[in-house]
């Protein structure tokens, strides 16, 4: 047993098994990240937060911070600008409210309804 010591002062320590956290709530730089609640329709709609943690929860992608009375709240995290827009929305600058894939989807939804009443009509 002796040995394994002596053994263990001369290697280098081996590297964590466990990687970082996905879910870290810093920058690269340490520094904290701060979120703004950018949902339309919440109360709170413009608060700028400390990010605290994000996962998965219920399943789906939510971001947490701490309330002002300290208890951790979490929210969806498509509510917040956590995420950089993506390029449909970039791209689109505000000027369309609907992605061609969705209005074909809901085109296709529309027909099927449709036959499905004409169906039940005759």
């Amino acid at each position: 047993m002796r040995g394994s010591n002596v053994l263990r002062s001369v290697l280098p320590p081996q590297p964590s098994p466990y990687r970082k956290s996905a879910t870290a709530c810093h920058a690269g730089d340490g520094a904290a990240i701060t979120i703004e609640i950018t949902h339309p329709f919440h109360p709170r709609r413009g608060a700028r937060l400390i990010l605290a943690t994000r996962r998965q929860n219920w399943g789906e992608d939510r971001v947490m911070f701490y309330d002002a009375n300290g208890q951790l709240v979490s929210i969806l995290a498509s509510w917040t600008n956590v995420d950089e827009p993506d390029a449909f929305a970039q791209a689109a600058a505000g000027r369309s409210w609907f992605r061609t894939d969705d209005l074909r989807r809901l085109r296709s939804l529309i027909d099927d309804l449709a036959a499905e009443v004409a169906v039940h009509v005759k």
